[in-house]
């Protein structure tokens, strides 16, 4: 049974959100702020988090950054629909998804469940023997069955999300993806306003790969077009 960690200052939400989430099968924990939700997390067996953005004492946000200290578990952040700048600082500091509220429960279990798929098939299965799994291009080496990822030797702790665009753009060296060709590959959902998605990730995936990511060696922007792996 996979384990959500459900924050948020309002107990009503909390409660609605166990109901929709026991429903399906999931176990829950609840905290009810950010404090609270860190050190849950460190000693429950838990294996994602939906975390409200405002809070008092420590915010969504700022409980995300500590999170991605120590853990890369999928994080879920709630916010208001006027809350566009906090949606893309969170997914700046390492949160992997946003469900704007009000939301709707069939909404919140497709995103749960597809964020889930992601962290476990990251997490383990192993390909056919004898299929290539290791993949490189200059200094960043991916082992696809180990799931781990070096550059210049060096071991790079990836999320999920952040795991798979690397993936997908070093499968296809020089191949131009759109942003709505990279989401709908990576986040199996349509690609609807998913442009700030989309170059929030690579930013962060760009700061954990290359030397200079405002002048990238790898990760290379195609103006009006897309991304592309350079091979180097």
């Amino acid at each position: 049974m996979y384990n959500i960690l459900i924050c948020d200052d309002d107990r009503d939400i909390v409660s609605a959100l166990e109901i929709y989430l026991t429903s399906e099968g999931y176990g829950t924990v609840a905290a009810y702020d950010g404090l609270e939700a860190v050190k849950l997390a460190a000693e429950r067996d838990v294996h994602l988090i939906l975390m409200d953005v405002m809070m008092p004492g420590l915010d969504g946000i700022r409980a995300t950054a500590k999170l991605r200290e120590t853990t890369n578990i999928p994080i879920i952040l709630l916010t208001a629909k006027s809350e566009d700048s906090d949606k893309i600082l969170g997914l700046n500091i390492g949160a992997d998804d946003y469900i704007t509220k009000p939301f709707n429960p069939i909404e919140v279990i497709a995103r749960v469940k597809s964020q889930l798929r992601r962290y476990t098939t990251l997490g383990g299965r192993k390909k056919a023997e004898g299929s290539n799994t290791r993949l490189s291009n200059g200094g960043i080496a991916i082992d696809d069955a180990a799931k781990t990822v070096t550059v210049d030797g060096e071991a790079v702790s990836l999320t999920p999300l952040e795991y798979n665009i690397l993936l997908l753009l070093m499968k296809h060296l020089g191949r131009v993806f759109s942003t709505g060709q990279i989401y709908e590959q990576v986040w199996n959902d349509p690609s609807l306003g998913s442009e700030n998605t989309v170059a929030v990730h690579i930013r962060h995936l760009r700061e954990k790969i290359e030397i200079d990511p405002a002048n990238p060696r790898y990760i290379k922007v195609v103006w009006g077009l897309g991304y592309k792996m350079e091979k180097v």
